[in-house]
């Protein structure tokens, strides 16, 4: 999860083999597969996430115990599944070292096999395949505070040279439940999540001077789910 503000360094995002469309060309809108249905076709809901997670992560090792916070599910589920990935040698065991509490370790964990013989068609089909519908990350920001404009870009329309994947605007906005409503998308899709959030006062200041960030993310491609400062109108004049 990364929090964007006018003035902090942006998240640039990682360049995969399936996401290289031109900037600003026209991208076609994702397939949108929620994740029920993509449960049922893989297994369990828990598998799809765990799936996303090292798909698009390739080179990051997870222990076991990241992997079931990250995919929000129980340990031995999690042992399960990697189990079952390892045997059709989607993942592999590895070691990396980590700094933990000013202490450097070696750990043991599991990272993509980037040499599995069907990656690129399996990474495809995941990237087209949206696995959170429109109304679903409505829902996740209800009881964030009064959300006057809610919207998606990035990882969310299948355009990675993005500097933020979702915005928020809104009021008396609750930092918490922002932050879980993130870490929920961030499960589903099983990567980060960059988002930036204003008050509604800041967001109509920064758009007045023309803040290089808020500029930046309505000169890409984006989507609309809450509009009640106007946005989609001024944009038409």
């Amino acid at each position: 999860m990364r929090l964007l503000e006018g003035k902090k360094e942006c998240y640039v995002a990682r360049s995969y083999q399936f996401a290289n469309e031109e900037i600003g060309s026209s991208l076609p809108p994702p397939i949108t597969i929620g994740m029920e249905i993509l449960g049922k076709l893989f297994g369990s809901l828990a598998r799809v996430r765990i799936l996303r997670l090292f798909l698009f992560n390739p080179g990051i090792v997870y222990e076991r115990k990241e992997v079931a916070k990250r995919a929000k599910t129980t340990p031995e589920t999690a042992g399960k599944e990697l189990t079952l990935l390892r045997n059709i040698k989607l993942i592999r065991q590895k070691k990396a070292t980590r700094e933990i509490q000013g202490k450097k370790r070696t750990i043991i964990g599991w990272a993509l096999n980037e040499q599995f013989k069907y990656l690129i068609p399996l990474q495809n089909f995941l990237i087209h395949a949206a696995p959170v519908k429109e109304n679903d990350i409505v829902k996740k920001f209800k009881g964030v505070g009064t959300i006057k404009l809610l919207l998606v870009t990035g990882v969310f329309i299948r355009n990675l040279d993005t500097r933020i994947d979702i915005l928020i605007v809104g009021d008396n906005l609750h930092e918490r439940s922002l932050e879980r409503a993130i870490r929920g998308l961030e499960a589903d899709l099983g990567r980060e999540v960059r988002y930036a959030s204003f008050s509604t006062d800041d967001f109509r200041y920064r758009m007045g001077i023309y803040d290089r960030l808020v500029r930046d993310i309505f000169d890409y491609p984006y989507h609309i789910l809450i509009d009640k400062i106007g946005i989609e109108r001024s944009s038409r004049e």
